[in-house]
């Protein structure tokens, strides 16, 4: 039994009218192109508080009794449930604090501040900053918010799946970015309850997948470490609650690179015009490494966008270094006057743009007569990165990649 019904699901929508926002649903041509078929993006990173997360923490917590709501909520999070938490308590005048693991994204830390929610830092991992949130929660009376683990969060998270139901109503295949489960048990519930025959698949990154091994296994494993770009789904162990309804509904889970998340990021942000954070891109990182893996009308959910603007940059440069859009060569040169500058005329010709170049004279591997160049360069991409390189050998130059 889920413990959860349909007319459970439309209860929690009815909760969250007028607090979550309808996100909407964008026609994706380009994803469309690659997979042959009708692809939309279910945006809740324009949600409220930019994520999913505000929809299963206020159903939980607008749930709670008068009694539990006067000593206050505990939360662990990330970042992006802690928001949801910190705007649930100050919608219902409830004091909230939230523990995150350290170097959460300040970003998240800021808004959730911002929100009245108290912030403490502790441990390197979200399992780490539940340790301490269910320890503060005995020692004070505060009521844990979990930030999956829970029916009402479940079904507050479903109200997703119930949208996408609504706004695509002939969507085969849902591809949803899963951690430790609560968006993907709900989404599939709400799928399953009314259309059986739609694939509901879960993403994972591949540095900070719990769910393929343990349900490989029959049961919630922890993972003994993580690492991945992806804070918002780096969960090392499912809860149960969510482990046994992803069990029962899901059709798959499916794991990406890191290299496909940056990819993913830096595609949304080109084609799409999208901001999201490399969690949020998971479903579209799955989606561009097997395009055509999945019946179309697919529906790819965008689950958060909150990312720190450096981090940022860095996933920006990484996923154009991944795409082929940087290049980096390392090209001995003969030691005489003008060899650099026949060198770089001829990355002109080829259409390559220079950023960086930095000359080695002193190496065990050089002649006498020679100097290794160093060259970072901005290219079209994979193919035009290529031609680049077969340019410089056709005209006689050693060239490492």
């Amino acid at each position: 039994m889920t413990g959860l019904t349909p007319e459970d699901l439309r209860a929690a929508r009815e909760l969250l009218d007028g607090v979550a926002v309808l996100t909407p649903m964008e026609d994706s041509r380009w994803l469309s192109s690659l997979a042959g078929g009708p692809v939309s993006l279910k945006c809740e990173n324009l949600q409220r508080t930019g994520s999913f997360k505000a929809r299963g923490a206020y159903v939980r917590m607008s749930r709670l009794s008068a009694d539990e709501r006067s000593h206050g909520v505990v939360a662990a999070s990330a970042g992006n449930h802690a928001q949801g938490v910190a705007l649930a308590a100050q919608m219902l005048g409830i004091k909230a604090t939230v523990f995150m693991p350290e170097g959460a994204p300040i970003p998240k830390e800021k808004a959730t501040r911002g929100y009245g929610a108290e912030v403490v830092f502790h441990g390197r991992y979200l399992e780490h900053a539940l340790a301490a949130a269910r320890a503060f929660s005995q020692e004070t009376g505060a009521v844990l918010i979990h930030p999956f683990d829970h029916l009402d969060i479940v079904a507050g998270q479903a109200t997703c799946g119930l949208e996408i139901l609504e706004q695509a109503p002939d969507v085969r295949t849902v591809m949803v970015p899963t951690g430790g489960g609560g968006l993907l048990a709900g989404v599939a519930l709400a799928v399953k309850q009314s259309r059986p025959g739609v694939r509901v698949v879960g993403i994972q990154a591949e540095g900070a997948a719990a769910f393929p091994g343990s349900l490989a296994a029959g049961e919630p494993v922890r993972l003994e470490q993580m690492q991945t770009m992806a804070d918002g789904i780096a969960v090392g162990l499912p809860g149960d609650v969510t482990y046994a309804l992803v069990e029962q509904y899901a059709d798959e889970v499916v794991t990406v690179s890191e290299e496909s998340l940056s990819q993913a990021l830096v595609a949304l942000l080109e084609r799409a015009k999208m901001v999201v954070e490399p969690a949020g891109a998971a479903a579209v990182a799955a989606l561009l490494d097997d395009p055509t893996a999945y019946e179309t009308p697919v529906v790819a959910v965008l689950s958060g966008g909150n990312i720190d603007p450096l981090l940022l940059g860095k996933v920006i440069r990484h996923g154009m270094v991944a795409a082929g859009r940087y290049l980096y060569l390392r090209v001995c040169i003969p030691d005489l006057p003008g060899g650099l500058a026949r060198l770089l005329t001829e990355l002109g010709e080829a259409g390559a743009n220079i950023l960086d170049v930095t000359h080695e004279r002193i190496s065990p591997n050089l002649a006498l007569d020679e100097v290794e160049v160093r060259l970072q360069m901005e290219t079209r991409g994979e193919a035009h990165a290529e031609r680049v390189v077969t340019r410089l050998r056709e005209c006689g130059y050693s060239v490492h990649e």
